[in-house]
């Protein structure tokens, strides 16, 4: 054998190696990724919750009546002024919690679609079948890695051919 070929087995060898280690690793990462992204969408809901919750407080608070109550043991000369500032004070707490509240939305929206897609992706990696043996792994291999393979099958054809062709020239030759 040349060194040629024998670079080229050893790289398509390798290459087959690396894509089959590389579907395994996904089954296992695709699963744990599912699990990662319920744990952030649980987090997630609960913050949007307490920002619900929060605002309700808030829309009760800056009502007038309420914001007399609030003030009733303050004394002032000026009243008005005091309830303006509270009703402000109120508002632009309101505007950052409603803030708050979009881009958890946003997020929450987010984590569930990238859950849908782990979801699907982890199924699809559990109904794929296991290899029992080294022969079963070159079918198993699935998806790009499938595609390397067969890449790989027609590099190698087209090598032992060459060298079937070198080595008739050689004969023939002698």
């Amino acid at each position: 054998m040349g060194e040629a070929m024998k670079y080229t087995l050893s790289l398509m060898l390798l290459l087959l190696v690396v894509s089959v280690g590389v579907s395994a690793q996904d089954s296992t990462s695709a699963a744990d990724r599912v699990k990662q992204l319920k744990a952030q969408l649980l987090e997630v809901q609960g913050k949007e919750d307490a920002l619900r919750s929060r605002l309700q407080q808030l829309d009760e608070a800056i009502k007038p009546e309420n914001i007399e109550r609030s003030l009733a043991g303050v004394g002032s000369t000026r009243p008005e002024d005091l309830r303006e500032a509270r009703r402000k004070q109120l508002s632009i707490e309101r505007d950052g919690v409603l803030a708050q509240l979009q881009t958890i939305e946003t997020s929450r929206l987010r984590l569930e679609s990238a859950l849908a897609n782990a979801e699907a992706s982890a199924y699809q990696e559990s109904a794929r079948p296991k290899p029992a043996d080294g022969t079963q792994m070159l079918v198993v291999a699935g998806g790009i890695s499938q595609r390397v393979m067969y890449a790989g099958g027609g590099l190698a054809l087209l090598v032992l051919s060459g060298a079937g062709t070198l080595l008739y020239r050689r004969t023939r030759l002698r």
